[in-house]
Parts: C-alpha cells; sequence; structure tokens
C-alpha cells in the first residue's frame, strides 16, 4: 500500500534502458508505456503504489517477453492464478487494463486487512481479480518481502527480488529506497 514515487515516464525509461537485449522479444498486447500507465493509475486509485507492482510485473511476465507459463494474450501481469503444479490454471483477462486491476486489486487483498470484500467499496473500481476472495486472511502480506514462500510466489527471494528491481529503477532516476 502507498504512493508511487516514480512515474509512467519514468518506469518506461527505466525499463527501456534496464531490459535483458536484445530487446525485440516484447510480447504484452500494450505497450510498455500503456501498462505503466495503467499502473500508476490503478494503484493511485486503490491506494496501492503502481510503481512497484510495474516492477512485479516485470519480474512475473520476464519484462514482458511472457516466457513462462502464461502467455502475453492473457493480459495477466502477476500470474494471477498460475501456480506451479498448475500453471496452464492462470485467470485470463480481456484487456490489459484489466489485467492490471485484477493485479492491483489482488495486491490490496494481500497488503490490507480492511479489504474484506471484492466489491465497491472497499474497492474503489469493480472487481476483476478471480481470486481476490481466496487470499485469506486479508492484509497477510502488507510488505513486500513477504510475498515469497509461497504467499504469492513459492521462490523465497521474490519480494527481495522485486525490491531489488525496485531499488535499480529509482537509483535510475535518481532517488533511493
Amino acid at each position: 500500500m502507498g504512493n508511487a514515487r516514480l512515474s509512467a515516464s519514468q518506469l518506461v525509461a527505466w525499463f527501456t534502458r534496464r531490459q535483458p537485449q536484445p530487446a525485440g522479444s516484447y510480447a504484452a498486447t500494450e505497450p510498455v508505456e500503456a501498462l505503466a500507465a495503467y499502473l500508476i493509475e490503478e494503484g493511485a486509485r486503490e491506494g496501492v503504489a503502481g510503481d512497484i507492482a510495474f516492477v512485479q510485473s516485470i519480474i512475473e511476465t520476464g519484462w514482458f517477453r511472457f516466457s513462462g507459463s502464461v502467455p502475453g494474450s492473457k493480459n495477466n501481469f502477476a500470474g494471477i492464478g498460475a501456480v506451479d503444479s498448475s500453471p496452464g490454471d492462470a485467470a485470463s483477462f480481456p484487456d490489459a487494463r484489466t489485467g492490471v486491476r485484477a493485479q492491483i486489486q489482488h495486491l490490496r487483498a494481500y497488503a490490507d486487512a480492511t479489504a474484506v470484500s471484492c466489491t465497491m467499496p472497499p474497492l474503489r473500481s469493480p472487481c476483476v481479480d478471480p481470486r481476490f476472495a481466496l487470499v485469506t486472511p486479508k492484509g497477510r502480506a502488507p510488505l513486500w518481502n513477504q510475498f515469497g514462500g509461497g504467499v504469492w510466489a513459492s521462490a523465497p527471494t521474490y519480494g527481495a527480488d522485486i525490491l531489488a528491481r525496485y531499488q535499480e529503477a529509482l537509483a535510475f532516476n535518481g532517488l533511493s529506497l
């Protein structure tokens, strides 16, 4: 939870400079500029740090190359529903903004103990997260470093990896963590 410290344009500048080379295998359904803007906007609406959610999307999608089990056509930028034992069950969304909104709402379920139902309120946008109700208890991981080890992802360093990339993005833009 919290405000973004980086703007969409700052995220895009870092992404463009930092992404693995060659850069030609981008596979999201919309340009990175649109995704960054959606994450900042949807995050601000729900009180979730959209800039860190952008970095989470990079980790989840392999820099929007979608080389894992969730293809770009699903507009699922956070691996929602893609568990290690059944990656084919990943959620699919009709467009990129809806996928981003679901990611932000799912993050809010993990971080905010007051977000007890997938309705308006507590959410500020109509609920599109198909797994919101499965997060129990609500607010179980208010910090990014609590997201590994089976909370959001099985990798024990998942949250630390997100924060390390976020620190890179901040440093690239002249800020510190």
